[in-house]
């Protein structure tokens, strides 16, 4: 079937009932968030009297639709790995990508009343974080190694792609402003921080063993689900790479620095006896704090470059990465 281009087109009767296989009667517009991507959510009343919230995510706009191919993985993990891989996320009524045009659009269930999306300027606690590790977990051993994916386009490693459009001026204008307010001085060149990710992204495309990351792990791209479950959602950086991308950009975004340094041990070494309890070689300890260092200098060069978000929440994720950077001594870690 097609792919709407328009969010009109999306929000029409006629697209909806062919998309998800029920005659819908009516849509009622509700709220949108436009950035890249637009959501917006709709509530739909059925030919049999039901009802049911859903939300639609494409790229709409004009800005956006330049942009669009950045919504291709998502789609294609939720229509194709998304149930394989048994991890916590939004549930899916329709997925869709034009080959052609690289138009992508995305239908799930809304989550429900109860739920709460954290917006980063809060931390997590370190139950939940342990509980989202978890997570990230059941999706890297669903994957790992796993010959499935191994060749499948979506998944290629993209890190060196997030260095194209954006790079040091941005890290510097983040940093030169009220959002670095609180990046330690030790770790605020811009410069050092792009070619470290630049080394981190050569390594990660080469990675043995891999498995399938979701590529963006921070606390935004979490969300608690009515019965208080971390679930994960906006998946447009997944792809294949190594465990270490993930763990540590998550946890340092996750808790606060105070619970982060108190608890990064203890976090790490349940990750990992997870691993090793599905049969996977456990890696010394040198290895782990070389990944660790890894993630979180993966985490501050992706909100290094980040600017349309409230800066408040920047500052809180710079903050926090920045000092787990500085903490580990991660620049230098990543040159052993």
């Amino acid at each position: 079937m097609s792919v709407p281009k328009t969010l009109d087109e999306a929000r029409s009767v006629e697209w909806l009932s062919a998309a998800l296989g029920v005659e819908v009667e009516e849509v009622v517009a509700g709220p949108i968030d436009d950035r890249v991507s637009t959501n917006a959510r709709v509530r739909l009343r059925f030919a049999d009297g039901r009802a049911r919230d859903v939300w639609i995510k494409g790229y709409f706009t004009e800005s956006g639709a330049v942009l669009r191919d950045a919504g291709v993985p998502e789609v294609h993990f939720y229509r194709d790995l998304a149930s394989a891989a048994g991890v916590r996320t939004l549930r899916c009524l329709h997925a869709e990508v034009d080959p052609s045009t690289g138009f992508n659009v995305l239908v799930t269930e809304d989550v429900g009343d109860g739920a709460v999306f954290p917006d980063g300027r809060q931390p997590c606690s370190p139950d939940q974080t342990a509980q989202s590790l978890a997570e990230l977990a059941t999706l890297h051993l669903a994957t790992w190694a796993n010959p499935r994916w191994a060749s499948v386009p979506w998944l290629a490693s993209r890190m060196e792609r997030y260095t194209v459009r954006r790079g040091v001026a941005e890290i510097a204008h983040n940093f030169e402003s009220d959002r670095g307010r609180g990046v330690p001085a030790s770790v605020r060149d811009p410069k050092r921080l792009f070619d470290s990710y630049l080394a981190l992204a050569e390594l990660a495309a080469a990675a043995d063993p891999w498995c399938v990351v979701h590529g963006d792990a921070h606390i935004r791209n979490v969300y608690l689900d009515p019965a208080g479950r971390p679930s994960f959602l906006d998946w447009q950086l997944v792809q294949r790479g190594p465990w270490y991308l993930d763990v540590g950009y998550h946890i340092a975004t996750m808790l606060s620095v105070e619970d982060r340094r108190a608890n990064e041990a203890a976090l790490v070494a349940e990750y990992v006896d997870r691993l090793v309890a599905a049969g996977i070689e456990r890696p010394g300890a040198r290895e782990v704090e070389r990944a660790l260092c890894s993630g979180f200098v993966n985490g501050f060069y992706l909100w290094g470059i980040t600017l349309r978000v409230e800066p408040e929440a920047i500052a809180a994720l710079l903050e926090r990465l920045g000092t787990a950077v500085d903490d580990h001594d991660a620049y230098r870690a990543l040159q052993r």
